[in-house]
């Protein structure tokens, strides 16, 4: 066992010593080391219940005969975050947690470990860990909250953001924002849509690096536990019969995650993470092979930001086991730390509810959830989730108000200075511009909630909260701060968004934009610390934001 280089032999007295001081006896250091990342904190709802799980996950390993070993890593909550300067250490705050688990592990020597996640950028980093140390390894998500209630109406953090603009709009008052603001979020638990954070548990699930039904169990039930317990015990196993992380997770099952992903409508952001996550398990994939899927999976539930159902809804639906079941014929077989293979899992499973999970042949939208545009202002791609774009919006031909950062932005549409028929341009916030490529559920929400979501469209070098609905493009690469065709736009271009021909235009010649771009003065926002370090890493988006 890897412990072996910290506990056997004479020469490992010193380390011993310290162990014991950590309370190990003679019959610990007999047994398998796993460790822990707990990512516990109590700034964000979605992790201040972890502890529990993390003491089930204790027992589990301890039932096994494991020892268990609890560290601490970052998480941010991309909501908290939002609309300020925080938001630009979020993506960057995925690449810290992927170190700190690697580590925590190498310097200690664990035999496996499990990660316990729930939010955002806090799964996919430990999931880029995994990869990176191919040692046994786990992941036990932390699970969505309850929907929120004011009367009969659902709400969650969406619900919120989109009350400001309705306010900006005079259309409510400030006692009403407060209402949805007050309901919008009743607990622990991942904000209740299918927003970035439950979408990469969805995905973790698929990868087959968590146990059958982990993705969509809340934060509130005792599922959960259970499953905490399980994983514990499965985690030991898997040192004992030597299956590493790359044993799991392949080419087949990172397409499976991404065709999962086109099913269910899930969070732009994975376009990010998941060419991330494939890359520390030693393979390359590209913004193509989403929109190749895409072309290919239909979208067969429809879960917030762009539909009408929770989490809580797919969960009684059949959970991602049901998802696998309704689209089998798309999959690859590939292994699972269950010991079953994803056939096997879809096979088992039962679909409880046709209207929430659709078959194939009566989808909610022929192609899947996100759709990669190129074209001049694009030339190496950016995404949409088009399943969350009204038809109205699928083809759409507007007018450029261009910002050099999302504050301007916000400030113009809370002021009436976007109306119908723009296009609102935000740059300047991509990996290197901002850095750190901020989300921007703000402007969204606000356009959405000012009733101008059928007629205006925004596109941005930055990304988008998973909660983000509408003609909302991102990732934009190049980017502005490279000089990409992004930073050649002024205000009164016409640009033309097509995203069922996949197309992302500005009527602009290429020798307009390459002559324009010779003008173009960079805006530097002179980072410094860990933004500076990023910036000087980082790739583009169309990349994975990947620190090369």
């Amino acid at each position: 066992m890897r412990s072996d280089d910290v506990k056997t032999g004479v020469d490992k007295a010193p380390q011993r010593s310290l162990l014991r001081a950590s309370g190990l006896t003679d019959e610990d250091m007999r047994k398998p080391f796993i460790g822990i990342a707990n990512s516990w904190n109590n700034v964000v709802p979605g992790h201040i219940h972890l502890n529990v799980l993390v003491d089930a996950l204790v027992e589990g390993i301890e039932e096994e005969g494991g020892k268990a070993f609890i560290f601490g890593v970052p998480a941010v909550c991309d909501g908290i975050a939002m609309g300020h300067e925080g938001m630009r250490y979020s993506l960057v705050s995925r690449e810290t947690i992927s170190d700190c688990c690697e580590i925590m592990c190498q310097a200690h020597r664990f035999d496996g470990w499990v990660g316990v996640s729930n939010c955002d950028k806090v799964t996919p980093g430990m999931l880029m860990a995994g990869g990176r140390m191919n040692i046994p390894m786990m992941m036990l998500t932390g699970g969505a909250m309850e929907v929120g209630k004011n009367g009969d109406d659902s709400l969650d953090l969406q619900s919120v953001f989109e009350a400001i603009g309705l306010y900006s709009t005079g259309k409510v008052d400030e006692d009403y924002v407060r209402t949805i603001e007050c309901a919008a979020c009743p607990g622990q638990g991942s904000c209740s849509g299918l927003f970035t954070a439950n979408t990469m548990a969805c995905l973790t699930e698929t990868l087959g690096l968590s146990l059958t039904g982990c993705a969509t169990s809340l934060a509130v039930d005792q599922k959960k536990v259970e499953l905490a317990k399980a994983t514990g015990r499965r985690i030991v196993q898997l040192v004992r019969e030597g299956i590493k992380a790359r044993d799991i997770v392949s080419m087949g099952s990172i397409r499976n995650a991404i065709r999962v992903d086109m099913s269910i409508g899930g969070s732009t952001n994975t376009a990010l993470h998941i060419p991330a996550i494939a890359r520390d398990f030693g393979h390359r994939i590209t913004l193509d092979l989403f929109d190749e899927i895409s072309r290919t999976v239909p979208h067969i539930t429809s879960l917030r930001p762009g539909g009408p159902y929770s989490i809580r809804d797919l969960d009684n639906a059949g959970g991602i086991p049901a998802v696998l079941k309704r689209i089998r014929s798309e999959l690859e077989d590939a292994p699972t730390v269950n010991g079953t293979s994803i056939l096997e899992v879809a096979d088992a499973a039962v679909v409880k509810d046709d209207e929430i999970l659709r078959p194939l042949d009566n989808p909610f939208h022929q192609q899947g959830g996100i759709a990669v545009l190129k074209g001049n202002l694009a030339p190496k791609g950016s995404v949409i989730k088009q399943a969350a774009v009204s038809e109205k919006m699928m083809k759409f031909t507007g007018v450029a108000k261009v910002f050099d950062s999302e504050a301007d932005a916000i400030k113009s549409i809370s002021s009436g200075g976007v109306v119908s028929g723009d296009v609102v341009v935000i740059r300047y916030e991509g990996p290197k511009g901002a850095p750190g490529m901020p989300e921007m559920l703000s402007p969204t929400s606000m356009i959405m909630g000012m009733g101008l979501g059928e007629s205006v469209a925004l596109i941005t070098d930055g990304r988008f909260s998973g909660a983000t609905r509408g003609g909302a493009i991102g990732h934009v690469s190049p980017e502005a701060f490279e000089k990409g065709p992004i930073a050649a736009l002024r205000d009164g271009d016409i640009i033309d968004i097509d995203i069922p021909a996949r197309s992302l235009n500005v009527r602009l010649s290429d020798e307009e934009i390459s002559q324009r771009l010779k003008d173009v003065e960079v805006k530097d926002r002179n980072p410094i610390g860990v933004l500076k370090r990023y910036r000087e890493l980082v790739s583009n988006g169309a990349e994975g934001a990947y620190l090369e």
